[in-house]
């Protein structure tokens, strides 16, 4: 299948052309369809399938000029907000629509005199959002096409009652565009009165990685994480490593670790103002800090390919959240690798990871590391692997006790 034959127009194709896009991807090819027909769309697919084009193209071409904002995209993020801008800027240089992106952090005065000034498609972050509206600087009752991005972790960071605001702002007779990585059973009772019909498009299971990514364990006693940390990153040239952190202030107190111990690296967080955000992803994209240290509640907005490594410097608090993670690398058709670096109090969390990959994940040691007393998972700790289920062998391998470069029951 080519773009061809998904009904688009020749500006979009012409668009769709010189962004360099060949074949539609499977979320493409699946949405696309629906959405010019005006159904509304429930899309579930990993990051990186082309997600943002899958509703930006066919949004577009359902969306009239010079008639007011017709379209909005709402995201929790800054940094989604803009790459989804950048999308919308790109193509629309070829069908004359006119956006505008809003969200916090930055002066109100330049988005307002941007919205003042008429436009069609509007992305944009739910609080800003609202600010701007009770300003009266965006006017949304002639809204046609609604896209919620993101929509699970709208949930999750608390934006979904400022989302019901905005969806009383809205017409009734609209279309609704649901899109995210995961799309889960919470977010759809919430979201389930403002859908008509729609059709559900999902091209993967929610939480299976990557196939490309190795994934691997690393036992180790929650005190020496940063400095295993460093000797993993000294003993790999040519690494760019995205490293997740629990909280805003370890990712803070990580990255000036990392740089007083010679490992160039940034932090990005919800805390950071929208400047530091973007001087931090493009040290990273540039390769000045090969390291980006960060939190969940951005893991989304980073969108940078050869992304190396992903390390959970802090296992993440859900399941969902660690296959959120590692999807940062793989991206593109390459390969990568995810570790996580895994303490005593974080075995139960590893436990809930599993079940949701269907298989171990192997505990490895870093050579030469002088480790600690650290407690380290069973090799027989029960979980129902792939290959057990029939599906052939696992990627994930079951740690062994003992042996040169793993670990043990009790190491130390």
């Amino acid at each position: 299948m080519s773009f061809t034959t998904l009904g688009l127009g020749p500006r979009l194709l012409n668009g769709v052309s010189q962004m360099g896009y060949t074949d539609p991807t499977p979320i493409q090819s699946e949405a696309i369809p629906h959405i010019l027909e005006g159904t509304d769309v429930v899309g579930v697919a990993q990051t990186g399938t082309g997600k943002t084009a899958a509703f930006v193209l066919p949004m577009l071409q359902r969306t009239p000029t010079r008639q007011g904002v017709r379209a909005l995209v709402v995201t929790p993020t800054r940094e989604l907000a803009l790459q989804i801008h950048e999308v919308v800027r790109d193509v629309s240089r070829h069908t004359g629509h006119r956006s505008a992106v809003v969200y916090g952090g930055v002066g109100l005065q330049p988005q307002i005199d941007k919205l003042r000034r008429g436009v069609d498609v509007v992305i944009a972050c739910p609080g800003r959002l609202l600010d701007l509206h009770s300003r009266r600087a965006v006017d949304l009752s002639g809204v046609e096409t609604l896209v919620l991005d993101e929509a699970d972790r709208m949930l999750d960071m608390g934006f979904w009652p400022d989302v019901r605001r905005i969806l009383g702002l809205l017409p009734e007779r609209r279309q609704n565009l649901l899109f995210s990585a995961t799309m889960s059973p919470e977010v759809l009772k919430v979201v389930e009165s403002t859908l008509h019909d729609p059709v559900r498009v999902e091209v993967s299971p929610p939480t299976t990685p990557v196939d490309r990514i190795e994934q691997s364990l690393y036992p180790v006693c929650r005190t020496q994480k940063t400095d295993l940390l460093v000797k993993f990153l000294e003993r790999r040239e040519h690494t760019r490593a995205l490293v997740f952190t629990r909280t805003k202030h370890r990712a803070d107190r990580l990255s000036k670790q990392l740089e007083r111990k010679g490992v160039a690296s940034a932090a990005i967080h919800g805390g950071r103002t929208q400047g530091q955000r973007q001087r931090a992803l493009e040290a990273f994209r540039s390769g000045r800090s090969p390291v980006l240290v960060a939190t969940d509640v951005v893991a989304r907005g980073i969108d940078v390919d050869e992304v190396t490594h992903v390390i959970n410097y802090d296992m993440p608090n859900t399941p969902e959240d660690y296959v959120h993670r590692i999807g940062r690398t793989a991206r593109a058709g390459a390969s990568g690798t995810a570790i996580s670096f895994l303490a005593a109090e974080e075995i139960a969390i590893l436990t809930e990871i599993e079940k949701v990959l269907g298989s171990t994940l192997a505990c490895e040691d870093l050579e030469g590391f002088q480790y600690a007393p650290r407690e380290v998972p069973s090799a027989e700790r029960g979980v129902k692997t792939a290959a057990a289920a029939g599906s052939g062998r696992p990627r994930t391998r079951t740690g062994r006790r003992g042996g040169k470069g793993r670990a043990g029951r009790r190491a130390g």
